[in-house]
């Protein structure tokens, strides 16, 4: 089992995007980016952009079904982003995303330090976005910690809704989380978000989540 601390605090937001209406214009980048998946092949690429030492952790997320999009100038990987279907685990708060049919969760985003602030991380969402509509699914989800003011913008900017605000904290064994709607989401939504936020433990086959499925998810963007 991986190490648990004896205490745990977050503050995040879950935000939402339908996909069965207009998308909204991108956020006009600054620069030459450039959007796409990842291909086979780049596992490389992409640890040396995530700042990983190998590509080991690359490749079981491409294994366990991940997929990972990226933006790049001139060749060079600028920024990514991955996506999952299914279940994925958010590690800050120690719970589990249970999508249903047609959604998916937008994880681990980052913008490299030389080129933020252009737009690169609305537009790298707003690529995502169409490219899983064409697709034929119906919503994202996608969440950051509230002090992460960058990425909050980044939501707005490509066209996401904020849905609940979440408060989790743990001690020892004890644990509690506040899941409060978002005034302008409709509450139909609201409640979409509550049921898909499950306690880790919690899976469909009442087992505990894989040591795997735990280093995955992240809350995090950037």
């Amino acid at each position: 089992m991986p190490f648990q601390s004896l205490w745990a605090f977050e503050r995040g937001a879950l935000w939402a995007m339908d996909l069965d209406g207009a998308l909204p214009a991108a956020a006009r980048s600054h620069t030459a980016a450039t959007f796409s998946e990842a291909a086979p092949g780049a596992e490389e690429a992409l640890a040396a952009a995530m700042g990983l030492a190998g590509s080991r952790a690359v490749q079981r997320r491409f294994a366990a079904g991940s997929r990972c999009f990226v933006a790049r100038i001139e060749g060079a990987i600028t920024g990514y982003g991955w996506v999952s279907q299914g279940e994925e685990q958010i590690g800050e708060l120690e719970r589990v995303l249970r999508m249903r049919p047609g959604e998916a969760y937008i994880w681990d985003c980052a913008t490299l330090e030389p080129f933020r602030r252009q737009g690169i991380y609305s537009g790298l969402l707003a690529h995502i976005a169409a490219t899983l509509r064409r697709e034929g699914l119906q919503r994202l989800w996608i969440g950051a910690s509230l002090g992460n003011r960058p990425s909050l913008r980044g939501f707005a900017s490509a066209g996401f809704q904020p849905v609940i605000t979440i408060l989790y904290i743990r001690l020892l064994r004890v644990s509690h989380s506040w899941l409060v709607g978002a005034a302008s989401a409709p509450p139909a939504l609201v409640a979409d978000a509550r049921r898909a936020l499950v306690a880790s433990h919690d899976t469909r086959a009442g087992q505990p989540m894989t040591d795997h499925a735990r280093e995955r998810g992240s809350l995090h963007h950037g």
